[in-house]
C-alpha cells in the first residue's frame, strides 16, 4: 500500500495560492505513477545568497515547497552560489551589482538557518549549484550555451524593456537563465517551483531537461506577496517588509497595521489553512460572528507561531493589546539609552531636547525630518500625554516612554 496521499487530496493541498501549474495534466500524471511505485518526486526551489536575510514575501514559495514534503516528497532546497556571482536580473532595468564569493557563502549560512524555521531539516536536501556549475569545462560550457540564441533570451520582459530603451545588458546577465535551467538538468528535477516573476527561467529548466532526454520538469508559480502597504510587493526596498527573524514583538505589531483585504491574502499564502476554512471565517465576520479584530489577532499568532513559537506568539498579543488597546506600557519594553548631549543644550543638569532627534535615535521615526512630520501631526505621547512641540526641558538622567504612533520605546537619557 502507498505511504502517499490520494492524489486528489494531492492535488488540493498543491493547487492552494498557486498562480500556474505547467502542466496541471503533468503533475496529476507524476503524481499517480509516485503513488502507485512509492517513489517520491524530487522538487526544488532556488535562492541565490544576495541578502542576509529572508522576509515574508520569500516563505511564500517556500511554504509550497513543505508541503510537497508534508506529502512525503524529496525537496531540494537549492542555494544558488554559484548563479548569485552573475546576480538575477529578472526585473532589473540595470545591471545588478556583483558580490564575491566570502559574501554569498556568509549570506548562504544565514538561508539555512531560517529556512528550516518552514522546512524539516532532517528531510530536506540542500544543494549548491558550484556543486556542478564549477565544474563545467569550456568544451560543455559552449555546448550548454549553443542551446539557446540571444532572440530567445530577449523574449524576457525585462530583457526586451532595457533594449528597446538602449540600456545596457551584460552578456553574463543573458547566461543566468541558462545556468539557472541547467540546475534542473544536475538535480533531474520533477517540479521546480518559483515566483511568478520568475516564470521565463523555470521554463528554462523544461527545455534544458528534454534538450538532455529528461522528462521536463513541472512548473508551479506562486504569486508575490504584498507587503505591508498592501500594493507593492514585499521588499526591504520599499521598507514594507516582515523579515522571518524579526523579534516576536515586532512581527506582531506590523502583522496587526495590515488592511482587512490583506490579511485574506496573508491567511491564504502564510497559513496552512484550508481555503474552505478562510472561507468560513469570512463568512462568519460577514454575519457578526467574528470580529475582523479576532480575525488579524489569530492571522498574527499563527505566523509569530511559526518563527518563533506559541508562547512568544501569546505573549506578543499580550503585550500588543496592552499598547495599542489598553494604552498600557508592556513589561518587555525595549529601552533606549542616549546621550542627552547628542540631542540637546545642557546647563546645570537640565536639558534643552530636541524631540525630532531623540524619537530618530530611538528608531521611531526613519529621519529627523520624518520625527519634526510625526510631531506636528500629533502622533507622539510622553509618558501617555501627547505633545506638539519640538523642543521639552527635563532633568538627567531621565526616563520617558515615548510613543509615536504605532512604535512605543522606553528612552533612558543619560
Amino acid at each position: 500500500m502507498s505511504s502517499f496521499r490520494p492524489v486528489d487530496e494531492q492535488m488540493a493541498y498543491l493547487r492552494k495560492g498557486s498562480v500556474e501549474i505547467i502542466r496541471e495534466s503533468d503533475l496529476r500524471e507524476r503524481l499517480e505513477k509516485s503513488f502507485q511505485s512509492g517513489k517520491p518526486l524530487r522538487v526544488k526551489v532556488g535562492f541565490d545568497p544576495t541578502a542576509p536575510d529572508l522576509h515574508l514575501g520569500h516563505t511564500v514559495v517556500i511554504r509550497k515547497l513543505k508541503h510537497f514534503q508534508d506529502m512525503g516528497h524529496t525537496v531540494i532546497f537549492l542555494i544558488g552560489d554559484g548563479t548569485g556571482l552573475i546576480g538575477d536580473p529578472t526585473g532589473r532595468n540595470v545591471t545588478r551589482p556583483p558580490l564575491t564569493r566570502e559574501q554569498l557563502n556568509a549570506n548562504a549560512e544565514t538561508y539555512k538557518a531560517q529556512v528550516f524555521k518552514i522546512l524539516d531539516a532532517e528531510k530536506t536536501e540542500v544543494r549548491y549549484n558550484t556543486e556542478w556549475l564549477f565544474k563545467l569545462d569550456y568544451e560543455a560550457f559552449v555546448r550548454l550555451a549553443a542551446k539557446f540564441t540571444v532572440s530567445q533570451m530577449l523574449e524576457r520582459e525585462d530583457f526586451s524593456k532595457r533594449f528597446n530603451e538602449e540600456k545596457p545588458i551584460s552578456v553574463h546577465e543573458l547566461l543566468y537563465p541558462m545556468m539557472q535551467g541547467y540546475d534542473s538538468v544536475a538535480l533531474e528535477c520533477d517540479v521546480e517551483l518559483g515566483g511568478t516573476e520568475q516564470k521565463f527561467n523555470l521554463l528554462m529548466g523544461r527545455k534544458l531537461q528534454a534538450d538532455y532526454g529528461q522528462q521536463p520538469q513541472i512548473v508551479l508559480t506562486m504569486p508575490l506577496l504584498e507587503g505591508l502597504d498592501g500594493e507593492r510587493k514585499m521588499s526591504k526596498s520599499y521598507d514594507n517588509y516582515i523579515g522571518i527573524m524579526e523579534a516576536p514583538q515586532e512581527m506582531f505589531g506590523k502583522l496587526m497595521s495590515i488592511s482587512d483585504n490583506l490579511m485574506w491574502r496573508y491567511y491564504e499564502l502564510l497559513t496552512d489553512l484550508t481555503l474552505p476554512e478562510i472561507e468560513k471565517m469570512r463568512g462568519d465576520i460577514a454575519a457578526g460572528e467574528l470580529h475582523p479584530m479576532r480575525a488579524k489577532k489569530d492571522l498574527a499568532k499563527r505566523i509569530v507561531a511559526d518563527f518563533h513559537s506559541l508562547a512568544e506568539a501569546d505573549q506578543a498579543e499580550e503585550n500588543w493589546a496592552k499598547q495599542f488597546q489598553k494604552d498600557e506600557v508592556p513589561e518587555n519594553l525595549e529601552v533606549v539609552e542616549i546621550e542627552a548631549a547628542t540631542v540637546g543644550t545642557l546647563s546645570d543638569g537640565i536639558v534643552n531636547i530636541n524631540l525630532g532627534k531623540v524619537i530618530a535615535n530611538a528608531g521611531l521615526a526613519d529621519s529627523n525630518s520624518d520625527a519634526q512630520r510625526k510631531i506636528k501631526a500629533g502622533s507622539l505621547k510622553i509618558d501617555g500625554e501627547s505633545y506638539k512641540e519640538l523642543y521639552l526641558q527635563v532633568s538627567i538622567p531621565a526616563e520617558r516612554v515615548i510613543r509615536v504612533g504605532r512604535k512605543m520605546k522606553k528612552v533612558y537619557l543619560r
